[in-house]
């Protein structure tokens, strides 16, 4: 693999962690300057197909309710790895419930990026 080749795959990652660091503070700000305008995201909830947000003012307000419906949503990375202009991260979504009991769910997030800013990103999670 060539050096330019290895530099998309590591930017894609790159780009990934750091809107992943961006959702666990909850900074819906840096989150919207790290997508496209005509992003798209599909989320895991509600089952079994989620729901599908798309461009940023659609996909800022799915933030901005997700953080203050899911007391302390965060992610944790278990494993990421790239290919093209794909990321696959393999994942723990935690929050609390209404009693503040840690709940969470095991997740896989296929991400597309492009041009440097995130254009695709699909949730797919174990259990419901």
């Amino acid at each position: 693999m060539t050096p330019i080749r290895m530099s998309k795959i590591e930017s894609a990652m790159r780009i990934v962690l750091v809107y992943q660091e961006a959702f666990n503070r909850h900074d819906s700000t840096a989150l919207t300057q790290l997508i496209h305008d005509d992003c798209k995201i599909e989320s895991w909830h509600p089952a079994p197909d989620g729901s599908v947000h798309s461009g940023k003012e659609a996909i800022t307000k799915y933030w901005q309710n997700l953080f203050s419906t899911l007391a302390e949503v965060r992610i944790e990375i278990e494993e990421i790895f790239g290919m093209g202009d794909r990321c696959v991260m393999r994942c723990k979504y935690h929050w609390l419930d209404e009693a503040e009991n840690e709940m969470y769910l095991r997740a896989v997030d296929i991400f597309k990026v492009r041009d440097e800013l995130i254009c695709e990103k699909f949730s797919y999670v174990k259990g419901d």
